[in-house]
């Protein structure tokens, strides 16, 4: 203590008038050891009692130390004090009570940012930009942080002394921008793209008159990720850089420019894409005859080549843009792409000795097997082919059946790729298969179903065989689209006698997992780690739960109630779901099967009834809202599809349903979709069974409660039914002498301007009908839309417009 208050009065002699005063301090000063500086430097920034000069002079101190010694003090200094000091900056930042300090403090952390960059431009601060990112809503930090970030970056790519950390710095702000939010970066757009057009001129005129080019190349790829972020708050300076980047397409003909030629064709499409259609046009056929010349050449470049990579991922971003023009160019581009798409990787089993002659600088990866034996790969190729996959998934997509020349050789490609374990990327390609699917039906039934069967069976042999649950997920989730795409018959019963083995394994596994959890939670060696070990576990077994969930919902909307004797195998791992005891998120997705059955079912799924309708009608209280809202739903689909034996169950229901809508907190955040699906049963009950309740009792709450905003789903159904009820004239709706008709205009237009409804549907015609019915009625339209705000007038008359 008593060393940190003589430091402060050497802090107060350092800006002391008296010259003889400040010389003796700053000899002092210069003879304390660089740890121990900033160790006393940032204890007096901290230090909230301290005299705010003497704190501004130790930020100002340690800033300086950080910027002309950094290389003799930092890496010297221990993991444990390097730690130290970046947390002690970034809480300062956030926690101290003067602005001036803060500022200052901001210096300091944008200077040690720019020095932790390695070689290769990479971050070595990372927590930095988690925590600017998340501090976006607070002014303080978020306008004063980024700006010291950006500066301190803009101003050493200015350094014409050091190309090398010129480079460095443009990798550093390209990294800063990738993970920038939009509206982050927004405040400092126009100065950072102006100094990027100044760098980036000044480096094309030394790429033509040096030849040197590795800071052109990180400029490029800088301006293509702040447009990348920027979207179309870019437009305005498009003109500003695309002449300089068609010219360097044009002319970086060279073998050494091939990188440069490479990233800036990647710079124009990211650009392209962020500004969108309309401003890329007149540019785009020049653009394209750049890429299309490229392309032509493609047999010419070596496999290395960097410039088929950035090709290949260009042509999809155009494909994007042009949207249906692009097929047209589909001939030119596949060939070169399924060619990429089809690398194979080079495999081996070798011994101790085989390698000793290969090493990983050769592109190979090794595995040891034991036993002196090893598999190696060469890695080669492989992200190329990843891309390029990816690629191909992206024109399905895009094109749809403007892609139906193609998709028969694709599938072919794809399918052997459910079990390619050689690269992450590749694995979870197989969210593809609905989209070839898509793109295969404008050629008939007889042609999508031969396409259907070469798929199936790989798809669910894989939902049994892969280890990876991300993958499997990703398996799963495309096998029940298809199923949906595909409809009745699609699978036989073959393909169901495996399918429900493997998921009446899944369902098990939950099972067991969840018991071994919970005895790790006995163990002696549990702890908070152990704990959060066992919570990311819990994720992904809820996360397949899911999945199971996903194609039981496209085998029962696809086959309705004949697949009934084949669930009953599953029947009491569901009804184990559901359980009072098991966790919230069992129970939600076990209510969710359920509400399938009596969806999809009908009547015949009374007989499950004594499985499920207690546990749903007690789900309607429940503390946890995904729960309410599985059970809500599950009343909605009961007064519609389920038949006369639900009756006096839609009858006990409606009490407890108008009580979770009128809770205190039924409107909050956590709350307020499982409040819609009540709001939405409700409804469901007064149309589809009038019988269970006094409808004009309810109808003017259930009218109060609309329109909903967040499920966009049950809202339709809650606009179809005030349809009804406006077209049959009900009073009780309408008022007396229409007087109603306001409120009803204002839920119209709140559910518009919401987007709950859209333009092109059924139920918005129906809703612009109701509109021009009063239009002609001049005195009751008056009336109507002046008690509407200036967006409310205005998403009525869009909803006239579209509908």
């Amino acid at each position: 203590m008593a060393e940190q208050q003589q430091f402060y009065l050497l802090l107060g002699n350092l800006m002391n008038p008296d010259n003889s005063v400040r010389k003796q301090a700053e000899e002092t000063y210069d003879t304390i050891p660089g740890a121990t500086k900033i160790t006393f430097l940032l204890q007096a920034i901290r230090d909230a009692s301290a005299a705010e000069e003497v704190r501004q002079m130790a930020a100002v101190l340690l800033r300086r130390l950080l910027s002309s010694s950094f290389e003799e003090v930092y890496p010297g200094l221990t993991l444990d004090i390097q730690t130290a000091i970046k947390t002690e900056l970034l809480a300062c930042i956030q926690l101290d009570g003067s602005s001036s300090i803060r500022k200052k403090v901001c210096d300091v952390a944008a200077e040690l940012a720019r020095n932790l960059l390695d070689d290769n431009g990479n971050n070595q601060w990372p927590e930095i930009l988690k925590f600017l990112f998340e501090s976006v809503n607070s002014q303080n930090v978020s306008c004063t942080l980024p700006l010291q970030v950006i500066s301190a970056l803009l101003q050493t790519m200015e350094d014409q002394s050091n190309p090398r950390v010129q480079a460095h710095a443009a990798a550093a702000l390209i990294n800063f921008t990738e993970d920038c939010p939009k509206a982050l970066l927004i405040p400092y757009l126009d100065s950072l793209v102006q100094h990027l057009h100044v760098i980036m001129v000044a480096k094309l005129q030394e790429l033509i008159q040096k030849g040197t080019k590795l800071v052109l190349e990180q400029v490029v790829t800088s301006i293509a990720s702040v447009a990348d972020t920027a979207e179309e708050k870019f437009v305005p300076y498009y003109d500003l850089f695309m002449p300089s980047l068609k010219h360097i397409v044009e002319n970086a003909v060279q073998k050494e420019l091939r990188l440069l030629r490479g990233k800036t064709i990647e710079c124009i499409s990211l650009i392209g894409l962020a500004v969108g259609k309309e401003k890329f046009m007149p540019d785009a056929s020049a653009v394209m005859q750049l890429l299309l010349k490229t392309q032509t050449d493609f047999n010419d470049l070596e496999d290395d080549d960097p410039q088929i990579s950035y090709m290949i991922s260009a042509w999809a971003r155009m494909c994007k843009i042009l949207g249906k023009e692009f097929q047209q160019y589909l001939p030119v581009v596949m060939g070169p792409l399924m060619k990429t798409a089809s690398i194979k990787p080079e495999v081996a089993l070798l011994d101790t000795q085989d390698m000793e002659n290969m090493s990983e600088d050769d592109g190979w990866e090794f595995v040891n097997l034991g036993d002196q034996q090893s598999f190696g790969i060469k890695t080669a190729g492989l992200e190329e082919k990843a891309t390029a996959c990816q690629m191909l998934v992206c024109y399905a997509k895009e094109l749809k059946e403007g892609f139906v020349e193609y998709t028969e050789q694709v599938v072919k490609l794809m399918v052997p790729l459910l079990k390619f374990y050689f690269h992450d990327d590749i694995l979870y390609l197989p969210w593809s298969m609905p989209l070839l699917l898509e793109c295969a039906r404008v050629r008939g039934p007889e042609y999508l179903t031969q396409m259907w069967h070469f798929m199936c069976d790989a798809l669910i042999k894989a939902i049994g065989t892969e280890p990876d649950s991300d993958v499997l997920s990703e398996i799963m989730h495309s096998f029940a689209k298809c199923i949906e795409l595909m409809g009745d018959g699609c699978l036989n019963n073959e393909h169901f006698e495996e399918l429900g083995g493997i998921l009446k394994g899944k369902l098990e596994e939950h099972f067991k997992n969840q018991e071994l959890r919970q005895a790790k939670r006995q163990d002696e060696d549990y702890d908070e780690q152990v704990e959060e070990t066992l919570q990311d576990e819990d994720e992904n077994d809820v996360y397949i739960l899911t999945k199971v969930s996903d194609i039981l919902h496209a085998v029962f909307s696809s086959h309705k109630e004949k697949v009934l004797p084949w669930f009953e195998q599953l029947l009491q791992l569901i009804v184990n779901l559901i359980c009072p005891h098991r966790p919230w998120a069992d129970r939600q997705w076990g209510l969710c099967i359920f509400d399938d059955v009596i969806e999809h079912c009908s009547p015949s799924s009374f007989k499950y009834a004594e499985y499920f309708l207690r546990p749903m009608m007690q789900s309607l209280c429940d503390t946890s809202p995904e729960v309410r809202q599985a059970a809500a739903y599950g009343i909605g689909v009961m007064a519609q599809f389920g038949g006369e034996s639900y009756r006096p169950f839609c009858t006990e229901a409606i009490p407890l349903l108008i009580g979770v809508i009128q809770a205190a907190d039924s409107r909050a955040k956590e709350n307020v979709n499982a409040t819609e699906n009540c709001i939405s049963a409700v409804g469901k009950v007064m149309r589809y069974r009038p019988e269970c309740v006094i409808v004009n009792e309810i109808l003017p709450h259930w009218v109060s409660w609309l329109p909903l905003n967040e499920d966009k789903e049950e809202a339709v159904h809650t606009f179809n039914y005030l349809c009804d009820l406006i077209e049959s004239n009900n009073p009780v709706v309408l008022g007396p002498d229409n007087a109603n008709l306001p409120k009803i205009f204002l839920i119209i237009a709140e559910g518009f301007a919401n987007e709950s409804i859209k333009g092109d549907d059924d139920c918005s015609k129906r809703l612009a009908n109701v509109i021009r019915q009063v239009q002609v009625s001049g005195g009751l339209w008056t009336q109507c839309v002046s008690a509407l705000n200036e967006t409310h007038q205005k998403a009525i008359q869009d909803l006239l417009n579209t509908a």
